[in-house]
């Protein structure tokens, strides 16, 4: 066998030593200016539409009775319920959650073939807290050149240093507090929100909520933050498969080359092609708007968002300029193509895709009705014994053994009758028909033997519960086997 030699190279005295390329780039830091314009008020109004649902939604109420929560909307861990308003859903229900994150992919699909990615520009809770923290940084540090001429001083002593200093500081004493707000509104819909409030700062509340409501307060200060526009490129599934929903009829924030290009500072003749400019006067006002830093004129980018605030910064500078708005705006690529070309192109929302992606979100809904409408407040689950899986009693006959769980989702006590129907001759203890009581949103458990004779009871035959619940009339019914000798 021969021996692999790695030899080392030695570079030339004559030539540099080569370079080492780092896989990971340096984060450029991004200074978004403020801009104002209608998709700036649209996501102003979202974000307090947004930020109003999920702060004050904990503190809801919602009468259920005695013993019961009085909270709207709570996930109960300690009961293992969630309650939404009239609705008590079960561990049993968590198929309705699988819905509903059906509806939720589904849906999100849709509005992502009709208008690109308009759920990450408006209503993501990475984009709403962020907007929020870059409204309190311009407010204390101002505009995005202050910022970045702030953040090149030093600290020190002097008067800039100092001023620099105490901006800094404020800014993330109020970043703090609104993470601190928004870990502990969190916390509330897991737990009765004016009791949590009580004894969190009353120094008695349990301790997974003081370690969750640091955990979350952490999170969002890091992610809003600091970490802003990297969670969006970097941390987000989305970005990397959303661009599968889209085709050349999507609607998103489109930069009009057609008419932009060639881009120059000043109004003139081009000497080089003896054309003349278009109308971007490459001002960048579009690329210092964007939160995520970059330069729609580029086209369609996995790091944007949809946001439009581009959009609003090129038409404040056309405005000024007496040129017409629009140069960046919402549109298909398939009408610019056209315009480029000099027709005239009509929108097509509704094409196959869409039309597939709403037919199943319907279909989802329509179950999900059913579902609800069809839902029962009684409930019968069922096991055999594994161990053995039957007896022969003394007088010859078969015995099987089973454990009989029957749900009481209603806020009242209520009376079942419970009957059994299976092989031939079978007798059940303790009672062939059994009259029960189960207190309010329990569950009974019932120790049920059923035996039948040994002419019967041959094989697996079909053993069925039938469970009538007297106070409301509901009847549900589960189907086991009984197991005898073959």
């Amino acid at each position: 066998m021969g021996v692999m030699e790695t030899k080392r190279r030695v570079p030339k005295a004559d030539q540099p030593p080569p370079q080492s390329s780092s896989l990971y780039a340096n984060r450029v830091r991004v200074y978004p200016r403020a801009v104002r314009g209608l998709d700036r008020r649209v996501k102003w109004a979202i974000l307090a539409v947004c930020l109003g649902v999920y702060y004050v939604t904990p503190w809801l109420r919602w009468d259920r009775g005695p013993g019961r929560p009085s909270q709207a909307v709570l996930l109960d861990i300690a009961t293992e319920r969630f309650f939404f308003f009239n609705l008590e859903f079960w561990p049993q229900d968590v198929f309705y959650l699988a819905g509903l994150l059906v509806l939720g992919a589904v849906t999100l699909f849709l509005v992502t073939s009709l208008f690109g990615r308009l759920w990450c520009g408006y209503t993501c809770p990475q984009t709403v807290w962020t907007d929020v923290f870059m409204a309190i940084e311009r407010w204390i540090e101002g505009d995005r050149n202050e910022r970045m001429r702030r953040d090149q001083r030093a600290f020190g002593l002097n008067r800039q240093g100092l001023d620099k200093a105490w901006r800094k500081l404020s800014k993330h004493a109020i970043w703090l507090a609104v993470s601190f707000w928004t870990g502990g509104a969190w916390i509330m819909y897991f737990a009765d929100a004016p009791t949590t409030v009580v004894q969190f700062w009353s120094g008695t509340a349990p301790a997974p909520i003081y370690i969750y409501t640091f955990l979350f307060t952490s999170t969002t200060y890091v992610l809003a933050g600091w970490a802003r526009e990297q969670v969006c490129t970097y941390m987000c599934p989305w970005p990397r498969f959303q661009s599968a929903m889209l085709d050349e009829q999507t609607i998103t924030v489109t930069y009009q080359a057609w008419r932009g290009e060639p881009r120059g500072h000043h109004l003139k003749l081009d000497a080089a092609a003896g054309a003349r400019l278009g109308d971007c006067v490459d001002c960048m006002a579009c690329v210092h708007a964007c939160p995520t830093g970059i330069d729609i004129r580029d086209g369609m980018q996995l790091e944007c968002i949809n946001c439009g605030l581009c959009a609003d910064a090129c038409n404040e500078v056309m405005g000024k300029l007496g040129r017409a708005k629009g140069l960046i705006t919402w549109d298909t690529l398939a009408r610019q193509n056209a315009r480029k070309a000099g027709r005239q192109e009509k929108l097509h929302l509704w094409r196959a895709r869409t039309f597939v992606y709403l037919g199943v979100l319907l279909v989802a809904i329509s179950a999900m009705g059913v579902a609800l409408a069809m839902r029962t407040h009684t409930a019968i689950a069922v096991a055999h014994d594994r161990m053995p899986l039957f007896v022969r009693l003394t007088n010859g006959d078969i015995r099987n053994g089973y454990m009989v769980d029957i749900s009481n989702k209603m806020g009242r006590p209520a009376d079942y009758v419970l009957t059994l129907d299976g092989p031939k001759g079978l007798t059940a203890r303790p009672a062939g028909v059994m009259h029960l009581h189960a207190a309010a949103d329990s569950i009974l458990e019932l120790r049920v033997w059923v035996s039948a004779p040994p002419e019967s009871a041959h094989g697996s035959q079909r053993l069925l519960f039938r469970l009538h619940n007297l106070t409301n009339g509901e009847k549900v019914r589960y189907e086991s086997v009984f197991l005898g000798p073959k």
